[in-house]
């Protein structure tokens, strides 16, 4: 193999090296499922604490202290930042760059990582950091036909020795994870375009052993068609009703409300590819149609969590009823509101583009909540008791404390 340069010779490699001068290893993997159960919760009758814990947890937490130590703002050219809302201070799902100033085309960028989930299968664990990292993008204006991925694996060191007899398991989360990234990627057509593998990340110090959790970072990148058509996360008007578009499901496993239990629990939440392509599809329309007034993600924490920071981002309150959906899906309020099922968002509509988001969405699960309230009070109920009740600022507050004084 040669290769010139403007007539200068720059590599010059034999294609016997090239092709077997470095022998290919042959490794064993061996996939057993972990053997896990629900736990058995006592449902408290007022869950504002709870909801509120869940906002100060880690994975959940403002990191508008990390945020601030970084440039993001070159040019004037920045559309939706990282911080956004009536303070800027609330949790974007993706950045949106015009790296053009004449033009009103875009660039989106946006992330997903959900290691808690290899506890129960590093299978679900890579499909749901595909789909957070792909539906962040679609909830500020991106379409998921110009859409292309990075996947960057940290992963636990995979190869079996005699000392460490727990690599063919951990090969065997490697190669699940490597199915789903193939599984996901062409179902949704996301080209993956790099990547960086990292696959030793254990210490190992006399009889002791640590490590990390199989992870990957997954980022995407996409173009905004017209970066005035793009949607912010926050809470616009009152009066604006509020929706949550997606099937919620009982998939508490590895969420943050069974990590405030001490729990684990087993059903991962699983992403419905095809349901959700469809939905991403829907909502592309409706914001270039202009129906849409706020659009956040569900992720970590949750129904009620992406509730709480779409109101306090927007500096005002919710009127929310859930009993319909509870109801209709059989689960607990607190599965409801917590429960991490993945694909779905909270959107907030103008009365007046209220018939047109339903029918757009008529063959889909789309379940109506409420309003957008004057005022800060955030209240949801269920079968005509309140059980989240608090201002928006003690829910920002306790989003906010958890690395407020970090330096």
């Amino acid at each position: 193999l040669e290769v010139t340069y403007e007539g200068e010779l720059v590599a010059y490699i034999d294609l016997e090296f090239l092709h077997n001068g470095v022998p290919r290893m042959k490794l064993k993997a061996r996939w057993s499922p972990p053997t896990l159960s629900e736990p058995k919760i006592e449902v408290a009758e007022d869950l504002t604490p709870i909801l509120k814990s869940v906002l100060a947890q880690f994975n959940v937490c403002s990191k508008e202290c990390i945020i601030r130590q970084y440039d993001h703002e070159v040019q004037g050219g920045s559309v939706i930042k990282p911080l956004v809302g009536i303070a800027n201070d609330g949790p974007s799902d993706a950045a949106v760059i015009r790296p053009l100033l004449h033009s009103m085309e875009g660039v989106g960028v946006s992330n997903g990582i959900c290691p808690r989930y290899s506890d129960l299968d590093t299978y679900h664990m890579m499909t749901n950091a595909i789909d957070e990292a792909v539906r962040n993008l679609i909830a500020v204006g991106g379409r998921l036909d110009h859409i292309a991925g990075l996947d960057n694996f940290c992963w636990c060191d995979p190869i079996a020795t005699a000392d460490h007899p727990q690599g063919e398991y951990k090969l065997a989360q490697l190669v699940r994870a490597c199915q789903a990234l193939y599984d996901l990627t062409t179902l949704y057509g996301v080209p993956c375009i790099s990547g960086k593998d990292s696959m030793k990340n254990d210490y190992r110090h006399q009889d002791l052993h640590i490590a990390i959790p199989p992870t990957v970072l997954f980022s995407v990148i996409g173009k905004i068609e017209d970066v005035r058509k793009t949607v912010s996360m926050d809470a616009k008007s009152a009066g604006d009703l509020v929706y949550v578009l997606g099937e919620t499901k009982n998939e508490l496993g590895g969420s943050e409300y069974y990590q405030l239990q001490g729990e684990i629990g087993a059903n991962v939440p699983q992403v419905d590819g095809i349901s959700a392509k469809k939905r991403y599809h829907a909502v592309s329309e409706a914001m270039q149609q202009g129906w849409i007034r706020s659009c956040h993600d569900c992720s970590d924490g949750g129904l009620a969590t992406a509730l709480a920071e779409v109101a306090f981002a927007g500096g005002l309150g919710m009127q929310l009823d859930i009993s319909t959906p509870v109801e209709t899906t059989k689960l607990r309020v607190d599965q409801y509101l917590f429960s991490e099922t993945p694909s779905r968002f909270v959107i907030t509509v103008s009365p007046t583009h209220r018939k047109q988001i339903e029918h757009l969405f008529s063959d889909q699960v789309i379940e109506y909540l409420g309003t957008v309230s004057e005022g800060n009070t955030f209240c949801i109920s269920a079968n005509e008791k309140v059980i989240v009740s608090a201002s928006i600022q003690e829910l920002k507050s306790s989003w906010q404390k958890t690395l407020e004084n970090s330096d």
